[in-house]
């Protein structure tokens, strides 16, 4: 601890000299020598309090506690929220009644004129706003525990040992991120050290293997005057049919001529040029290429040689590099989604028990809010503005929006009661309206095990608009050729068009200006489970119940543009086996992929973490590039977020463990 607040003192030292703050810094030397715990002075907060009490400062009281609040009990979770209220309202009352014992009935009554309005409506406040009016409040059976020795000094232990345990655990927290950032650090630096040793170390080995001038390769034969007539003439003939060819080729491609390679011949033979079978053969050197007339003291390579060497010997650096992979395991069931906020500051993840988790991850992973909601949750979508409110859908009918940093809700609007079951919700960029799915009671196609019967008709639903201020429905879309269950939505940049993917297997593309569907086309046997919007907006890509992944033209409707093969373990249903024949089933709810900033690469489940594919047009399909790893169940749901300098992949499993990856994209 010593060395940890020494450090932090220097720190500070640091910041006044820069700021010029000259006689604050000697304050701060005088009071440093004079410290001797060296460590968190927890006594010397509760006599700032005490100090405000006695000089009866309300304002000063307030800030001061605030800035404690603000910088130290929000890092807490929900769960000690009512300790520090509590420690709050004692702090207020231990001052009213230093007001009151100290005679000073105007502070008493500017306390109640100052706090009224905030106080009035908390029930533990509601019998102490009569205590300026009382003669004798220390007779009083309600006031009377607050005026004893006893209580006083039981809130001032109370105090001192929360914020105590608070400060410890704190620094054991910093220390541990301290450390692992070190850890970090050093990996990071190993990393960068060996990929930067590894090219100069092949481009070495080029060097060693590169052609020298003819005469060398036969000084061992320089007293063999019939041997070295003979190579001689060889290499003249081979100069002048080499040259002949150059004058036939435009001037700009005869470097590149230097290293064009037949369909049998491999990168490294071209530019070796295979001087082991020269040196053995007598007066044989054919392959050996000469250097070009007046050119014989430049044997410098081509660049363009060295990076066919390069990629031969399959050298090429790939597009990113994982730099750390953190876990996150405050949830204890599967995983039905996990979203990162627009900012990329915050994740909300929701597990099949309901439970939803609000937590952060930079500079450090830290748990925010956590909901517990007593009907079943289905779906949930971040708010574009501001974007720290939280779309929650549930199984019962109810849409709810709920602050994050104010940790409660704001509004619960009720949908249709024949369609109870929100399975998709999507906030428009403008932040002025969200769509939210509403689905019948029925189960979803894809939920069903082998060898059960597909339902005759699809899952009814419907599709509505909702306006994020007035709280009030604003149409229901028509969907065609029946109402259907809506599984998936997703806006495109600036919210004019929606695209959704159904249980009925139909992709629809709606005009968000004028609430209508622009076209529609059949794009999977069985449910569509997730659809999005391609990263220039021409097309869009999905995945269905047939565990295809097709991307199709949307300026021309039910045109595949591609269609990529994926494992079932990427498309679902997941499936999850243990012990005695136990087996978890679980549909996709989530997002089954994810693209990166420039839309090249995708992101999809495994049963053993995320897979990144590069996405290549024709033929060649689906490219594996990095796999993630990190999960010992199937990943359910993932997401990708690129608003932060280093890309972030979220991976989620059916065990409650989420992933994130950080990423380095490697610039070409």
């Amino acid at each position: 601890m010593g060395s940890a607040v020494e450090r932090t003192d220097d720190m500070v030292r640091e910041y006044l000299t820069f700021r010029g703050f000259t006689s604050t810094l000697k304050l701060l030397d005088a009071e440093i020598k004079a410290d001797k715990e060296k460590g968190f002075r927890v006594d010397k907060i509760i006599d700032q309090l005490h100090q405000f009490i006695q000089a009866y400062d309300l304002s000063a009281l307030k800030e001061y506690w605030g800035y404690l609040d603000r910088r130290l009990f929000c890092r807490l979770e929900d769960v000690y929220r009512p300790t520090v209220n509590k420690l709050r309202t004692s702090l207020f009352r231990y001052y009213l009644v230093h007001t009151v014992q100290s005679n000073r009935i105007e502070k008493t009554q500017e306390f109640f004129h100052k706090q009224g309005l905030e106080l009035q409506g908390h029930a533990e406040w509601r019998d102490w706003f009569i205590l300026p009016f009382i003669q004798s409040p220390e007779q009083n059976p309600v006031f009377s525990p607050y005026f004893t020795r006893q209580w006083a000094d039981t809130f001032l232990v109370s105090l001192h040992n929360f914020l105590s345990v608070l400060f410890q655990c704190i620094f054991d927290a910093e220390v541990q991120r301290t450390i692992s950032l070190q850890e970090e650090n050093e990996q990071l630096r190993q990393m960068l050290f060996a990929l930067q040793v590894e090219p100069r170390m092949k481009k070495d080995e080029e060097i060693v293997h590169h052609k020298l001038p003819p005469y060398v390769q036969n000084m061992d034969r320089l007293g063999d005057t019939e041997d070295l007539v003979s190579s001689q003439h060889n290499v003249s003939v081979t100069t002048q049919s080499r040259n002949f060819l150059s004058t036939l080729l435009p001037q700009g491609k005869r470097a590149s001529g230097k290293i064009a390679q037949g369909p049998g011949s491999s990168p490294t033979q071209s530019s070796v040029g295979r001087s082991d079978t020269g040196a053995g053969q007598k007066g044989e050197s054919t392959d050996t290429e000469p250097q070009p007339e007046g050119a014989a003291d430049t044997p410098d390579v081509p660049s363009s040689q060295v990076q066919a060497v390069a990629e031969g010997a399959g050298l090429v650096e790939q597009p990113f590099i994982k730099l750390s992979q953190e876990e996150y395991g405050e949830h204890h069931s599967s995983i039905m989604h996990c979203r990162v906020d627009c900012s990329g500051r915050r994740v909300a993840s929701l597990d099949v028990d309901g439970v939803i988790k609000v937590w952060s991850f930079n500079p450090m992973m830290q748990t925010k809010a956590t909901i517990m909601s007593k009907s079943p949750l289905l779906s949930l979508e971040w708010a574009t503005k501001p974007d720290r409110l939280l779309l929650l859908g549930s199984g019962v009918g109810t849409v709810r929006l709920y602050d994050t940093e104010a940790k409660k809700n704001l509004y619960e609007l009720a949908v249709e009661e024949g369609y109870p079951r929100i399975l998709s919700l999507a906030c428009s960029p403008s932040g002025t309206s969200f769509v939210c799915s509403a689905a019948a009671h029925a189960a979803r196609s894809g939920s069903l095990l082998e060898g059960a019967n597909r339902p005759v008709a699809p899952v009814l639903g419907k599709l509505l608009l909702w306006d994020t201020k007035t709280v009030k429905q604003q149409l229901q879309f028509s969907l065609e050729p029946g109402p259907v269950a809506i599984n998936c939505t997703a806006f495109n940049h600036n919210g004019n068009l929606l695209v959704t993917g159904a249980a009925d297997g139909v992709i629809r593309l709606f005009d968000m200006q004028h609430y209508e569907s622009a076209m529609s086309w059949k794009a999977h046997d069985g449910e569509v489970y997730s659809v999005e919007f391609s990263y220039d907006e021409n097309t869009v890509f999905s995945i269905g119940e047939d565990g295809k992944f097709i991307q199709w033209n949307i300026h021309r409707s039910g045109v595949k543009q591609s269609e990529y093969s994926l494992p079932q373990d990427a498309t679902g249903p997941f499936v999850l086996s243990g012990y005695s024949g136990y087996r978890q089933v679980q549909v996709p709810r989530g997002r089954l992929f994810a693209f990166d900033s420039e839309g090249q690469h995708v992101l999809t489940c495994s049963s053993t973490g995320g897979l990144i594919y590069r996405l290549n047009e024709g033929e060649s399909g689906l490219e594996s590039i990095l796999s993630l790893g990190g999960h010992k169940a199937p990943v359910v749901t993932v997401d990708w977020c690129s608003a932060v300098d280093c890309g972030t992949c979220l991976t989620a499993s059916m065990d409650g463990k989420i992933k994130l990856s950080t990423l380095l994209a490697q610039k070409s």
